[in-house]
C-alpha cells in the first residue's frame, strides 16, 4: 500500500504492530521513485507484537512505558519529528532494508526457531533461549567492519579487498543504498568459531531486551555485539543482564559501534554438515543447509552479506 500511496494527503503513518510491519513500511517507502518525499512522511508504532523493540527506544529515555497509550499519545503530540539511520543489506542485486537489527548465531536460532513456542508470547524466547545455552552452538566465519572514531584497535587489520556489491540499474525505481567508496577505508576483522553475532541500530530489541546501550537513532553507525566463546553458566548470567543492558560489559562480549560490516557466515563447528539462519529486524533473511525450515524460500543465500548505514533517512514520531 505505501508504495502507491498519494503522501501528500497524509501527515504521518502510524503501524499498530510489533516492529515487522515497520520494516516493511520502510522498504515500501524506499521503492518509490519519490522515496525522498516518502521518507520525510513521518512513521509512528503503537506496539501489538512480541518484539516492540523500536517504539520501546522512543518511549524509555523520557520515562514513558511501553503501552498502547503511551505511544498514542506521543503520536498525537508529535512534538518533534526523529530521524533514523537505515541500513542496507546487500548481496550481489539483492538489497533489504533494516531499521531494528541484524542477527546471526545464538540470537538468531532464538529469534527464529522459538517460533514454534508462538503461543507461549514473548516467554518463548526465555524458554528456548535456555535451550539452545544448554545445548550451544558456536559458527565457523569471519566479519569485517570499518569501525567508528574510537573503536580503530577493535579486531585485526586486514588487507583483505572488500568489493562494492553490484548495483542496480539507474532505471531501477527506488532508493539504491548509499553510495560509499569501500577500497579507501580502513578495514578490520575477527574470525570464528562464534557463538553470537548481532548488529543494532537502536537500543532496545524487544521490550525487555536492552540489547545495545550506546545505540543512537542517528549516528551514521551500527552497534556490534560479538560473542566469540562463552561458558555455558556465564552465558546463561548474561541473559540475565540483556534487560539493563550490562551484558556488553562481560569480558566475553565484544561491543564496538562500525560504519560498514561484512558478514561471511560458515558451518556449525559440531556438524559442519550443518549451517545457520541470518535474522533481520524478526524475519529469516538466509537460511543455510540443513538449519530451521531450511526448504523455505528466503531472500538471500546463506553466504556474504554487505551492510551500510545512511545516516537519518526515515523519519519518526518522537516523544522528544
Amino acid at each position: 500500500m505505501v508504495r502507491s500511496m498519494d503522501v501528500s494527503k497524509y501527515d504521518g503513518i502510524v503501524c499498530v504492530s510489533g516492529d515487522g510491519v515497520l520494516v516493511e513500511v520502510v522498504n515500501g517507502l524506499l521503492e518509490r521513485e519519490d522515496w525522498r518525499t516518502a521518507l520525510k512522511l513521518p512513521i509512528g508504532m503503537v506496539p501489538a507484537g512480541s518484539g516492540n523493540g523500536m517504539i520501546k527506544s522512543l518511549l524509555d529515555p523520557v520515562g514513558m512505558s511501553c503501552s498502547a497509550a503511551s505511544a498514542t499519545v506521543s503520536i498525537i503530540r508529535g512534538l518533534s519529528p526523529r530521524s533514523l539511520d537505515v541500513a542496507t543489506i546487500s548481496q550481489g542485486t539483492t538489497k533489504f532494508f533494516s531499521v531494528l537489527m541484524l542477527a546471526w548465531g545464538l540470537v538468531a536460532d532464538i529469534d527464529i526457531e522459538s517460533e514454534k513456542f508462538r503461543w507461549m508470547g514473548s516467554a518463548r524466547f526465555d524458554v528456548y533461549g535456555l535451550q539452545r545455552i544448554v545445548c550451544l552452538r558456536q559458527y565457523n566465519g569471519r566479519i569485517l567492519f570499518v569501525p567508528a572514531p574510537g573503536f580503530e584497535s577493535c579486531g585485526q587489520p586486514t588487507s583483505d579487498n572488500v568489493d562494492k556489491e553490484s548495483s542496480v540499474s539507474d532505471k531501477t525505481p527506488g532508493y539504491q543504498g548509499p553510495d560509499t567508496n569501500l577500497e579507501d577505508l580502513e578495514w578490520r576483522e575477527i574470525k570464528g568459531p562464534f557463538v553470537s553475532v548481532w548488529l543494532h541500530n537502536v537500543p532496545w530489541g524487544a521490550e525487555n531486551t536492552l540489547a545495545a546501550p550506546n545505540a543512537k537513532f542517528s549516528d551514521g553507525f551500527l552497534d556490534l555485539i560479538v560473542m566469540k566463546d562463552c561458558p555455558k553458566l556465564a552465558l546463561l548470567s548474561l541473559m540475565t543482564k540483556l534487560s539493563d543492558g550490562t551484558h556488553v560489559q562481560s569480558p566475553y562480549v565484544s561491543y564496538l559501534k562500525v560504519k560498514v560490516f561484512v558478514l561471511e557466515p560458515g558451518t556449525r563447528i559440531d556438524e559442519e554438515d550443518k549451517e545457520g539462519i541470518i535474522d533481520s529486524d524478526g524475519e529469516v533473511l538466509a537460511r543455510g543447509r540443513k538449519s530451521y525450515k531450511c526448504d523455505e524460500k528466503a531472500l538471500m543465500s546463506y553466504g556474504k552479506l554487505q551492510i551500510t548505514v545512511d545516516q537519518g533517512l526515515a523519519t519518526l514520531f518522537s516523544p522528544e
